[in-house]
């Protein structure tokens, strides 16, 4: 490893740190810490002992990476963002977190933002500014508050707003996720209340087995994030709302269900995940398949995958 170029009024005690990696003034990076190559660390940024910092990660003004923190390449973390140490156990040392603090590549830590002990923030996660983050953050997703909840996700974006459909009549909008569509059906209204009908085989490419339920869910939770293999699913929020965010492993977008007249069609081999319920949501799933739990892929790396091999038949033949 290469000593890095510091300030002179910063400090580098450790030894381990890659080429190209420089520190701002009044920096101080303790023994025991692990610098990548290229990181930028600007001033009166604390990097404590047993962190691991992985290549080209940005280190804002006044950031503290506690005692097990663990950035990995790319990571961009702001201006006066804390990544908690441990809490100190009651005989004085540390008391170990349940896991390891883990900020996974290409995150971003808002300025001011607070990552707990124990966390992870996933792949190209964003925390934005001035959030305490509890509890992990799944991949691509952006969290914001106090304490943090999802409030969407990277390049996902609610579909411009078309024409409406005329009354009584149903119609379809794909999306530029591949296979997943947006429907709207009729509804009929007269003295005697309102109706809203579809039909699946006709309207809904697929016969369901089974359906669920999912409701009195607090605000800050996330449902579903995972894929299913063969499933196919068709989602109806019947009461309040929520928004969908759905990826192919390629391109990714978010809806917003809030009438029960609209219903999205999730194809198998797409990423989809629930979240920004209202306290009265009530989400109505179909499926094709019956509960199989080796057929759902729970991980986003391992989608990923997944979604490569697709891609790339010829190993299969």
């Amino acid at each position: 490893m290469a000593r890095p170029e510091v300030h002179p009024l910063g400090s580098c005690e450790s030894s381990a740190v890659g080429v190209g990696t420089r520190l701002g003034a009044y920096t101080r990076v303790l023994e025991g810490a692990v610098l990548g190559a290229g990181c930028q660390l600007a001033d009166h940024v604390h990097v404590a002992r047993q962190v691991v910092v992985g290549a080209r990660a940005v280190l804002e003004g006044g950031a503290r990476l506690g005692a097990g923190v663990v950035l990995e390449d790319d990571v961009f973390v702001g201006p006066n963002a804390v990544l908690a140490p441990p809490l100190p156990a009651r005989a004085g040392g540390l008391a170990e977190p349940a896991a390891a603090t883990l900020v996974r590549e290409g995150a971003v830590i808002g300025a001011s933002a607070v990552v707990l002990a124990g966390v992870t923030v996933g792949r190209q996660a964003q925390v934005s500014a001035g959030a305490v983050v509890t509890r992990d953050v799944p991949p691509m997703a952006i969290v914001a508050g106090n304490p943090a909840a999802i409030v969407g996700y990277v390049d996902s974006r609610l579909p411009a707003a078309g024409a409406a459909a005329p009354a009584g009549t149903y119609r379809e909008v794909p999306s530029s996720v591949s296979g997943v569509s947006y429907h709207e059906f009729p509804v009929h209204e007269d003295l005697r209340g309102v109706l809203s009908v579809g039909e699946f085989e006709r309207q809904v490419p697929f016969s369901p087995k089974r359906y669920f339920l999912v409701y009195d869910v607090p605000s800050a939770e996330v449902r579903g994030a995972h894929a299913h293999r063969e499933c196919h699913q068709f989602l109806v929020c019947v009461r309040g709302a929520i928004s969908v965010m759905a990826d192919d492993g390629l391109h990714r977008q978010q809806w917003r269900l809030e009438r029960p007249e609209q219903g999205l069609y999730l194809p198998p081999m797409v990423w989809a995940a629930q979240f920004a319920y209202t306290a009265d949501a009530v989400l109505l799933v179909f499926a094709s398949h019956l509960y199989d739990s080796a057929e759902y892929i729970r991980d986003y790396d391992a989608f990923l995958e997944a979604c490569a091999q697709r891609a790339r038949p010829e190993e299969h033949a």
